[in-house]
């Protein structure tokens, strides 16, 4: 693809596209680092916004429908990623007309290739609109069909059928490919909930109140740019990941232990429920030196600074800095395969394998095992992952607990009670449940 700065919509998203499917970049940084070197409008950063998440979210089902076009030709990353997103557009997006998504794939090629590139491209594309795309329910395979259909690793699939069950696998499978909602945490210590709401709308963004207790759902409006979001009366973080630090029922005298706290999100929570007058701290650890940066940048704009330390350490070497018995309150917030957040995050479902699974349950493990004599006896170490299966979550608490018998498992709660019929002791919120991302969460309570 030719370095070409290309001040269309739809270039922005090719160009996003493709940094994020050959050189593995993170979509959402990707995104925003380029539309704001663009000159794009509002209405057309939409647009290519749409045009990312939704090829990535859809890409093995696009890759089904390409494939008896190209049959198998050797043809550009670029080239194949450009007309993924051309059949995106036919498919997906009702009110662009068929003709102007051709026009303007065709005028791409024939910017950032050869002639010959762009005769390509028309030509696939005009079979594509002649012929039609293939019909998905003639896979005969239910798991194939399923991964096709939901642009979902078979590995996956299979594997949330088998946790799960088909009817609840199937309604993840629908949920994790609707778009992400924008969610809020009001900081309730520079304003209240009813305060933030409306200020919020006199600075033109509608909310609704959320699942988490603090929480609050974006209806419209860019919460970003606001003063509200500047001066720290709000922050951007998902329901879901609220309900951890909401189920820790900190103290205000408390000394906290987060330990794997980038990019600090739950430290400014923990920090929100303390007061450093009584003696309240957050200790917030990371492993990376401008992760720490980005944790003391967020609890200044948040105004909680004087009640967080941050700290460059990974936490299975706490025993370096920590007395045992020194904490109140443990959150790990574990490194885990992230499948909680396709959604947010689509493109992570292709990278990932079931053994990454087995082997972040090791760390998992590794981690809480070092920082477990870290808690005072009476003290709650809470478990939290952003994944849904079930060996990164109850697995890895099932081993935690037949190793450490001076420890038992409280039933986790949330302020508004969520999934309190359950059964089991520790809360696992899918996709398909609030429209959040999925989030586990686990309270275990040293004897």
């Amino acid at each position: 693809m030719k370095n070409k700065q290309i001040n269309t919509a739809r270039g922005a998203a090719l160009k996003t596209l493709d940094q994020v499917l050959q050189n593995g970049a993170y979509s959402n940084l990707q995104l925003n680092q380029n539309l704001k070197s663009s000159q794009l409008s509002e209405v057309d950063k939409r647009l290519a916004t749409n045009l990312v998440y939704g090829v990535l979210q859809h890409k093995l089902t696009l890759e089904y429908w390409l494939a008896p076009f190209i049959k198998g030709k050797k043809i550009e990353s670029w080239v194949k990623t450009l007309l993924l997103m051309s059949i995106y557009q036919y498919r997906y997006l009702d009110r662009v007309p068929d003709w102007a998504v051709t026009n303007e794939s065709i005028e791409l090629a024939k910017q950032l290739g050869n002639p010959g590139t762009r005769r390509f491209v028309t030509g696939v594309l005009h079979a594509v609109l002649r012929q039609g795309l293939g019909d998905v329910n003639a896979i005969e395979d239910p798991i194939k069909r399923r991964s096709v259909e939901f642009s979902l690793p078979q590995w996956l699939v299979d594997e949330l059928i088998k946790q799960y069950g088909q009817p609840t696998a199937d309604a993840i499978f629908k949920a994790v490919n609707e778009p992400a909602r924008v969610s809020l945490r009001v900081n309730e210590v520079k304003t209240t909930i009813p305060q933030a709401i409306a200020i919020l709308k006199e600075q033109g963004v509608e909310v609704v109140p959320s699942q988490a207790k603090a929480g609050l759902v974006v209806k419209s409006g860019d919460v970003v740019n606001t003063d509200s979001f500047m001066q720290g009366l709000v922050t951007i973080q998902d329901e879901s990941a609220m309900l951890a630090v909401e189920s820790m029922t900190i103290n205000p005298a408390d000394q906290v232990l987060d330990a794997c706290a980038a990019p600090g999100g739950k430290t400014v929570q923990i920090a929100a429920a303390l007061d450093e007058k009584q003696g309240g701290s957050v200790t917030a650890l990371d492993i990376h030196a401008h992760k720490i940066k980005l944790i003391e940048k967020n609890a200044q704009r948040l105004g909680v600074a004087e009640r967080v330390h941050a700290c460059q350490l990974d936490a299975r070497k706490v025993d370096e800095k920590f007395e045992d018995g020194q904490f109140d309150k443990i959150l790990v917030d574990a490194p885990c395969s992230g499948i909680g957040l396709l959604r947010r995050k689509p493109e992570i479902r292709y990278d990932k394998k079931l053994s990454d699974s087995q082997n972040l349950h090791e760390i998992q493990l590794a981690i809480l095992n070092a920082v477990a004599p870290k808690l005072k006896k009476g003290g709650i170490m809470t478990y939290s992952t952003c994944t849904i299966l079930q060996q990164e979550n109850d697995g890895t608490v099932q081993a935690f607990l037949a190793a450490h018998p001076e420890f038992r498992l409280l039933k986790t709660q949330t302020a508004r009670a969520l999934k309190n019929a359950r059964t089991g002791a520790t809360l696992t919120i899918l996709p398909s449940d609030y429209g959040s991302d999925g989030f586990f969460i686990s309270n275990l309570q040293r004897l």
